[in-house]
Parts: structure tokens; sequence; C-alpha cells
């Protein structure tokens, strides 16, 4: 055979081979095909979102309005000198800080020279009841000679008995009495003194320090009341009482209470923390300002409390300056369900959970506090209320509720 045979040869039987080749592996990959089992379809479930709920209870609550405030003396004053003179006595309690009883002297100037003045004044006085004697005694001899020489005819002139006499002796009887009583006025005023007790917030002068009248001897302030200012807003004045504020005569406000009246402002609690203690004392509220204020727009509301510095417990005293948290007792409302104020959405709307399903339902809020909301329509006892946040929420959408056994719906502004 020729060598182009050969090769012709050869070149077929690959072929042959190439082509017997691909069949024996389309058979095998169709059996293989025929023998796979089809894939298993697995359903992925989307779990519910977990959320935290608590319990609603229906109950009538008294509300507490809660403010901050510092303490400020109701009575403070600047005790003046009426008199000149040297300090000859103060009193032990007259410091800083001291504590003056009431009509105690806090200082005593020099009463030698006011002493001396009423000796003079009395002098005075005497020597003019001696002159209205004699004129009076002058007056009657006088009318007894008229009548001698004129009986049953009146006097042609005053001068004839006397009467301007007597009456010019009788004014400087009295401008002698004024005397004296001045005199006798500025020997009391050489003892500085208040009808109320004080506790002393500056003292101006010492012993043996000569003052002038006018000048000031201290800066006091009462200890019978204090009072704390709180800013409130305006809608939270519907839930305590306030007395009606009078005018006094000096046509200044007052309060119902100081006219006599009977108190008619909410109780308040003021608390204070003071050296790791939480103390309290109690207060009323007696007035508002006078004005609101221009930036804030805020109510300053007055809560009055007394004897604040009684000491009781181991309480320290009410300072001026302290830092206070005042609770003022307010009305009560009935049939109020109190849940976080988180949990109310859009103002209106709460999340409750109805058969593991998020129901959105409208309420009616009656109050907000710093950090409860007070719902008085919209809910019910026993409905659960979700108190987490959720990203995003529709109607009826299924959730996992784990409830909140030990949170109960308290807001801290409320009984």
């Amino acid at each position: 055979m020729s060598a182009k045979s050969t090769s012709w040869i050869r070149s077929v039987i690959h072929a042959i081979l190439a082509v017997g080749i691909l069949f024996v592996g389309v058979k095998v990959f169709g059996v293989l095909v025929s023998m796979r089992k089809p894939p298993v379809r697995m359903v992925r479930e989307i779990a519910a979102p977990l959320v935290n709920a608590q319990t609603v209870t229906i109950e009538d609550l008294q509300m507490r309005v809660k403010g901050f405030g510092t303490v400020q003396p109701k009575v403070e004053v600047s005790v003046a000198s009426q008199v000149a003179g040297v300090v000859v006595r103060c009193h032990p309690n007259f410091v800083n800080g001291g504590i003056l009883p009431a009509g105690e002297a806090s200082v005593e100037i020099d009463p030698r020279d006011y002493k001396l003045a009423v000796e003079n004044a009395l002098s005075l006085v005497a020597t003019a009841q001696v002159r209205v004697d004699q004129e009076t005694a002058e007056a009657a001899v006088a009318r007894q000679e008229w009548n001698q020489l004129h009986p049953g005819e009146e006097p042609s002139s005053p001068l004839v008995v006397r009467e301007p006499q007597i009456r010019q002796a009788r004014a400087s009887l009295q401008a002698a009495e004024a005397q004296l009583a001045k005199a006798k006025l500025d020997l009391e005023r050489t003892s500085l003194c208040l009808p109320y007790p004080v506790r002393i917030a500056q003292k101006n002068v010492d012993l043996g320090q000569y003052v002038t009248p006018g000048q000031t001897i201290a800066t006091v302030y009462s200890t019978e009341k204090a009072e704390i200012v709180i800013p409130l807003e305006d809608r939270e004045l519907a839930w305590f009482d306030i007395p009606p504020a009078t005018v006094n005569g000096n046509g200044a406000e007052s309060s119902f209470l100081e006219t006599g009246g009977k108190p008619s402002g909410s109780e308040a609690e003021v608390l204070v923390d003071f050296a790791g203690t939480i103390h309290r004392w109690k207060g009323t509220v007696v007035r508002t300002q006078g004005r609101i204020d221009p930036v804030s727009r805020m109510v300053r509301v007055v809560v009055e409390v007394k004897d604040p510095f009684v000491p009781s417990d181991g309480r320290p005293p009410l300072v001026p300056g302290m830092f206070v948290e005042v609770s003022i007792l307010g009305k009560s409302a009935n049939h109020i369900a109190r849940i976080p104020r988180y949990a109310v959405h859009n103002g209106r709307q709460v999340w409750v959970v109805a058969h593991d399903l998020l129901e959105i339902r409208e309420v009616q809020v009656l109050r907000f506090d710093e950090g409860s909301a007070y719902v008085s329509k919209g809910l019910t006892h026993g409905d659960i209320v979700i108190t987490s946040p959720l990203d995003t929420v529709t109607d009826r959408m299924k959730i996992r509720v784990e409830l909140d056994k030990t949170q109960t719906a308290k807001g801290g502004n409320a009984l």
C-alpha cells in the first residue's frame, strides 16, 4: 500500500474513534441525568418582629405637676439705722448666717446722748406746763377784775382775759411734748430689732463702728416662710388650684392667704437631695407672678413653705439658693390609662396587640408629663400596648410579643 492510502485509513479510524467516544459520553450523560433526583423546594418563613408590651390598667389617678426652682426668702430687707452713734453692743448671733429671734436687738447704738435729749425735753415740757398754769391763773384774775369793773358785760377784747396768751402757752406745751416724744423715739431707735425672726445674710457694721442715719446695718431675711418660683407651661395650670390674687391696702398684689382667707391653693411637696439624702418639706401654691416670661413663655408659680428652718429628723434648713424639685398634688382624673409617653405615636396613636397582630388605634390623651401619657379614651382594661419602637409599621401586621410583667404603667407625676 502506498503512503497516501495509509494516511487516509488512519484519518478515518481517528474520526470513527472520536465519534464513538462522543456517542458514549452522550449516552452516559443521559443516564446520569435520568438518575438525578429533583431538588427539594425549601420555603423560608420570615420571622415576625419581637416587641415588648405591657398590660393596660384603668384607674383613678391624682395628677402631680413637677417643676424645679431655687429657694428664695419671702421677706428680705436691708436694716438701716435711723439715728447716728457708735455701736456699743452686738447680739451674739449678729454674724453672717446667724439667726435672731423676733424682738431682740441685733445692734445697740450708744444711747447716752439720746437719754440726755429726753431729759432736756422733759424740762421743756415742765417749763411749758408752768407757763400754761400761769397764763390760766392770770386769765382767771383778769376776768374777775373785769366782772368787778363791768358787771354783766362781756370783755371787749380776748386780750382782756388773756385768751391769746393761753393759746400760745398751750401751743408751746404741745411743741415741747412733741419734742419729748421725738427724743424718746430716737432713744428707742438706738436699739435695732425686727418684729419677726430673721437670719443674717450680710452684716455691714461691727462693735465700735460709727453709723449715720440711713446707713445699712445688715441684710436679713425672715425665717418664717420661704418661696420657690417654678416655671411651668400654661397648660399645666389646669391641673392644680391657685388661690385668687387680691390687692392689699398699698395697692400691691398679695396672695389670698395674706389677706386672712382660707387656703385654697394645692398642696406641694418640696424635695432636696442634700448630702446624699432626700429631704422633704410641705408647701402650698400661693400665687403666680404678675407676668409671663417673654422668652420661654412659661408661667411662674410660687410655692410657699412655712418654717423652713425648723429641724425635723435631721433635716437641714431650707436655705435660700437651694435648687429643689417641687411636686404639686393636682386634681384627680377618673378612668385613666397610664402608659409610657414613648408608646404614643403621632400624638394620638398607640399600637395594641390583637391576636398576635399589631393594631394601630386612635386614642385621646388627656395629659402628657415627662415620662407618661394619660389616656382617657381608646383603651380598655387589659389591653396590651406595644412599647418597643419599630421602623416600619402596618396595621394588622404579624408580631411576636414579650410581655413585661414587671413594668407597670406608672408615671412620674401621678399618684
